[in-house]
């Protein structure tokens, strides 16, 4: 029998680390940890792949588990997700969990998968882009949100991160928002920031930790509780 999903992505991501230490040492690139988890199988595998992965392709059952949606908003680990693909084999188009997960705020992106499967086209992502704006009535906004994501979630190099989303795409909230290059009004990323802000304030009730990984630049001064409106976040 095949090991179980747990199992080998354990040893997939214990040996990466040893690998990547080794890259890192000689100045070369490294590699990220960003497996299928979620499409089909038990939602076990999604608890799996909190604790060991950079990000996940697809990420359906998500919506089974709240309890796990809730950590991946948290953590805002990246989900790519690929409807198109979907649509042929899980889950019909109309019943994706994308718009729903793109609402409350998860890191999701669009992918392809397997286009020479599933495309119609030369320009696979442009078609899931395209159809996702028809399908879900997304606006430029959302569209550009969703790209932004895309590029933040991806491994390309950070000068290319840096041409694409500007100098302080590693800030987090506004400040990392060149609106120039993305496309992404800075309301909506004060939205997005100051909400996950106020969920973390609400789960830690003190101090929110600066290592969680999709916070890797900002620090919280005070954290003070207020009567009806929850956390006082001071954040720089």
């Amino acid at each position: 029998d095949s090991p179980p999903y747990a199992y080998y992505s354990f040893y997939i991501q214990a040996n990466l680390f040893v690998l990547n230490k080794l890259r890192r040492a000689r100045g070369f690139s490294t590699f990220s940890y960003r497996p299928h988890a979620g499409e089909a199988g038990d939602t076990s595998n999604l608890a799996v792949s909190f604790l060991l992965v950079n990000g996940i392709n697809h990420g359906l059952n998500l919506r089974k588990a709240p309890g796990l949606q809730y950590l991946y908003y948290l953590t805002q680990i990246g989900i790519a997700m690929s409807p198109l693909s979907n649509n042929r084999l899980f889950v019909e188009y109309t019943k994706n969990p994308l718009p729903q997960y793109f609402k409350q705020g998860m890191n999701v992106s669009l992918s392809t998968d397997d286009p020479l499967q599933f495309h119609f086209t030369r320009e696979p992502l442009m078609e899931e882009y395209s159809v996702a704006g028809q399908i879900w009535k997304f606006s430029n906004c959302d569209l550009c949100e969703l790209a932004r994501n895309s590029v933040l979630q991806s491994g390309f190099e950070c000068s290319l991160k840096a041409q694409w989303l500007g100098a302080q795409w590693r800030q987090f909230g506004v400040p990392g928002n060149d609106i120039t290059k993305t496309n992404v009004p800075c309301i909506r990323i004060k939205y997005r920031s100051e909400t996950l802000l106020e969920e973390l304030g609400f789960v830690y009730e003190g101090p929110i930790p600066t290592s969680i990984p999709a916070l890797p630049t900002f620090k919280v001064q005070s954290l003070e509780p207020t009567s009806a409106n929850g956390p006082n976040l001071s954040v720089k």
